[in-house]
């Protein structure tokens, strides 16, 4: 039997079965996430099994995870900002209400988000967007992919 690679992020991911995967990081993994109703939603996942939380990880790793985050931040920043004219801002945020293991999710923000949420936390859009077909990753979305995981590549290599 197969394993979903949902029921296991982490583990896939090091098991180099996520096809989410964008890059490897110092911290973790840089993953494009399975809804793009704000097209560059991004998540940073830790790389250690079992870690809850950032305070479960010794100081250096919880440096190098925050690190991380802003590196992907920027990554999806500059992208997102490529990609789209209407491009706003990035919102960073480690939340952890839902899903037992470290992550960082990063959301692009755009000029044409309809008012009643442009200026509110993602997790306020209606239910619908989350699970509309039209909004599944797939491969309508490798050009977003490509494009995120150069500006990694990129910002990785600079001094």
């Amino acid at each position: 039997m197969t394993r979903d690679w949902r029921t296991d992020r982490i583990g896939a991911a090091l098991r180099g079965e996520n096809p989410t995967v964008l890059r490897r990081l110092g911290s973790g993994f840089a993953v494009i996430g399975d809804v793009q109703f704000l097209p560059g939603y991004a998540v940073l996942l830790v790389d250690e099994p079992g870690v809850q939380r950032l305070s479960d990880l010794p100081k250096a790793r919880r440096l190098a995870f925050l690190s991380d985050m802003d590196l992907l931040g920027e990554a999806v920043e500059r992208a997102c900002r490529r990609l789209d004219p209407e491009f706003r801002r990035v919102n960073l945020e480690i939340l952890g209400n839902t899903d037992p293991f470290l992550h960082a999710h990063v959301w692009p923000r755009y000029e044409w988000e309809p008012t009643e949420w442009v200026g509110k936390p993602v997790w306020l859009y209606p239910a619908d967007r989350w699970r509309d077909e039209r909004f599944r990753l797939g491969p309508q979305h490798e050009a977003l992919r490509d494009a995120i995981s150069s500006e990694l590549d990129q910002l990785r290599s600079m001094p």
